[in-house]
C-alpha cells in the first residue's frame, strides 16, 4: 500500500470547506485508503453511495436487535464503517473529476433514508430495552421531525428560494456567517445544532457508554427546533 499515494488522495479529494473536525481528520483519511483500492476500478460513486446505504441497514438491524452491550458496540462499529462509505463517494468522485449535483443530491437522500433508519433502529432499541412503549410513541414524533426537516432542506437549497446555485462540485451553496453580537451568539447556536444532527460523530460514544438515549432525545429535539427555526423563515420571507 502506498502511503504516500494515499496522502496525496486525502488532500486532493477532501473538501474545501469541511463539514466538521471529525469527519475531515478522523474519517476522510480512512476513506481515502477506499479510494485508494477503487480508483482505478468499475466502482462509481453512486455505487458506493448505495453500499454506504445498504451497510447502514446493518447497522440499523444490529441497534434494534442486538440489546446487549457487545452489540451495541458491534452495531455502532458497523454504522462507523458505513459513514467511511458516505465519506469515500464523494472523495471518489472529486478524484475522477466527475462530481455532479446530481451525485450530491443521491448522496443527501442517502444520507437522510440513512438518518431516519438509524434513529428508528435506536427506537425500537429503547423501548426494548427500557419496556416502556412511550419511546415508540416519541420517536415516531421524532422521525416525523427529521422527515420535515428534510423536506424544508430540500425546499431552502433550491436555486429558486436561496437564489444561489450549488457550488462547482455539486455541493450547496456556502452561507456567509453571521455579524455582530446577535449574529456570534447565532452562529454558535446553530454549530451546536450541526454537531447534534451531525451524528455519526458522537453516536459511537453514546454507544460505548451505552447511553443511546442521549444521542435519542438530543436528535429529535435539534429536528424540533429545525422545524421552527426553518418553517417561520419561510413563512416570515414568503407569507408577506
Amino acid at each position: 500500500m502506498a502511503l504516500g499515494e494515499i496522502a496525496e488522495i486525502y488532500r486532493s479529494s477532501k473538501k474545501k470547506v469541511d463539514i466538521n473536525w471529525f469527519t475531515e481528520w478522523i474519517c476522510r483519511p480512512f476513506a481515502a485508503v477506499i479510494v485508494y483500492f477503487l480508483q482505478n476500478t468499475r466502482v462509481t460513486p453512486n455505487q458506493v453511495s448505495f453500499l454506504s446505504f445498504f451497510v447502514a441497514i446493518g447497522a440499523a438491524g444490529l441497534f434494534a436487535c442486538g440489546l446487549s452491550y457487545s452489540w451495541l458496540l458491534l452495531a455502532a462499529l458497523v454504522n462507523h464503517i458505513s459513514f467511511l462509505f458516505d465519506c469515500a463517494d464523494g472523495m471518489l468522485a472529486r478524484r475522477k473529476k466527475i462530481s455532479s449535483t446530481l451525485g450530491h443530491l443521491l448522496d443527501f437522500l442517502m444520507d437522510e433514508l440513512k438518518a431516519m433508519m438509524i434513529f428508528a433502529s435506536v427506537t425500537i432499541r429503547l423501548w426494548r430495552t427500557e419496556s416502556d412503549e412511550l419511546f415508540l410513541l416519541y420517536g415516531l414524533g421524532g422521525l416525523f421531525a427529521l422527515a420535515t426537516g428534510l423536506t424544508l432542506t430540500s425546499f431552502m437549497r433550491r436555486p429558486e428560494y436561496s437564489g444561489q446555485s450549488p457550488t462547482e462540485d455539486g455541493q450547496p451553496a456556502v452561507l456567509t456567517k453571521r455579524s455582530g453580537p446577535i449574529g456570534m451568539v447565532l452562529n454558535i447556536l446553530e454549530h451546536a445544532a450541526r454537531v447534534v444532527v451531525h451524528y455519526p460523530q458522537y453516536i459511537w460514544i453514546c454507544a460505548i457508554a451505552d447511553r443511546m438515549d442521549i444521542y435519542f432525545w438530543a436528535y429529535a429535539a435539534v429536528n424540533v427546533l429545525y422545524i421552527g427555526r426553518s418553517g417561520l423563515a419561510i413563512v416570515w420571507r414568503l407569507g408577506r
